[in-house]
């Protein structure tokens, strides 16, 4: 993911982060991803070392001298300033000439400018690949390192590599939405009957269903509002007319109203799931944004599942959490062929997956689930915890599945 303000990713696992505050905790992991890369304004000339004790080398950026500048390497963390001298925004990676794995990357560095990436080098050959807007891609000098240890690097994913797991993707969606519209459909038949207890216990698994499909949400656009949306903003909160969807119908299942109030709401929704569900073969889901969405679910589900934010009185919280972590895991599996080879912390994420997987049933009861409200101050620690580990690493995730031009 990209850090907001910079264009600075680097290739990896991000360092470990307390996760009492998680979404905090993700801030700061994407902000210190790339260690050094937003307080450096300085923009020496050759190389020296700064006042962060690291040796800094001025690195010019342009079709004609890209990767000029870079005469002396050393083994160690590097800092390079990266000076754009070319008349148009240029992206720039520092890769191995051969196999072209990235050990990081700086994005839309102006004209005019300069931006930092640090990295680690070692032993081995390194060169700058300057990518300039609506021009070829150029390669500047091979520089060798004859010692030491290089940090992570990875083979680039391009935009073909991600289209086979999209289409694939789009169509387990698909039958996603069948399920949806099936469950929504008996939703409805119990608030019709007046049935309301059976009405929320037909309620969750409808939900459910719709929340596992969370990397289709920007592809569903603004049918997710009417599905899916809150009262935030709404000039009358729970009382506005445009609150709709599944959390409308939660306020009312779970503070008192009756079925007559509830009909044309549990309507709307069914018939927004079925146009949905009916158009979505003519939708287009963007691949380039498949790693994003994997990480941004469970960002999502952190802050606002974990914080409450969206419990509107079923206290189905951590069931929503849970489901979340199905959608991320249906988008993992389809990134798993890609991400292997190239993310060495790959075995560690599907571990931390497993350990949020058990953590989250073990608040599964039968058909009931532990209200938020109801965890002990331990446990709500701990959930948090996990949680936010999982966010942090699927931040890679999005690093490396962010497409690449490669020309």
């Amino acid at each position: 993911m990209r850090v907001p303000g910079s264009g600075v990713r680097r290739i990896g696992p991000r360092a470990a982060i307390g996760a009492a505050a998680p979404a905090v905790a993700l801030l700061l992991v994407l902000v210190l991803g790339a260690a050094g890369a937003l307080t450096s304004a300085r923009t020496p000339r050759g190389t020296g070392a700064s006042a962060d004790g690291l040796p800094h080398t001025t690195v010019e950026v342009s079709s004609a001298r890209c990767g000029r500048g870079w005469d002396e390497p050393e083994p160690g963390v590097q800092v390079f300033e990266l000076r754009n001298v070319s008349d148009r925004a240029t992206e720039v990676y520092l890769e191995d000439p051969r196999s072209h794995a990235v050990y990081g990357e700086v994005e839309g560095i102006g004209p005019g400018t300069t931006r930092t990436l640090t990295v680690r080098v070692g032993k081995g050959a390194y060169t700058f690949r300057c990518v300039p807007e609506d021009a070829d891609a150029v390669s500047g000098p091979t520089v060798r390192v004859d010692r030491g240890t290089a940090g992570p690097a990875a083979a680039a994913i391009t935009q073909h590599d991600l289209i086979p797991p999209a289409i694939d993707y789009q169509k387990w969606v698909a039958g996603g939405l069948d399920e949806v519209v099936r469950l929504t459909g008996r939703l409805r038949e119990a608030i019709d009957r007046g049935d309301l207890g059976r009405a929320r216990t037909a309620w969750l698994p409808a939900h459910l269903q719709y929340e596992r499909l969370g990397a289709a949400y920007d592809a569903f656009g603004d049918a997710d509002g009417r599905i899916n949306g809150t009262d935030a903003g709404l000039p009358g909160g729970v009382h506005d007319p445009s609150f709709t969807g599944f959390h409308r119908i939660e306020y009312g299942l779970w503070h008192g109203e009756g079925a007559r109030t509830l009909r044309a709401p549990a309507a709307a929704l069914v018939r927004a799931v079925t146009a949905l569900r009916d158009t979505w073969s003519q939708a287009r889901m963007d691949p380039a944004q498949l790693g994003l969405r994997a990480h941004e679910i469970l960002e999502n589900t952190v802050q606002f599942e974990l914080t409450g934010r969206t419990d509107y009185g079923s206290g189905s919280a951590l069931a929503t959490a849970r489901a979340n972590l199905d959608g991320t895991r249906a988008v993992l599996s389809r990134l798993h062929p890609l991400l292997a080879g190239r993310y060495a912390a790959l075995a560690g994420l599907d571990r931390g997956m497993e350990r949020a997987r058990s953590l989250l049933d073990g608040f599964r009861h039968g058909d009931r689930w532990t209200p938020l409200d109801r965890l002990s101050r331990t446990r709500r620690e701990r959930t948090d915890a996990v949680l936010g580990d999982l966010v942090e690493r699927l931040a890679s995730v999005a690093t490396l599945c962010d497409p690449r031009r490669t020309s």
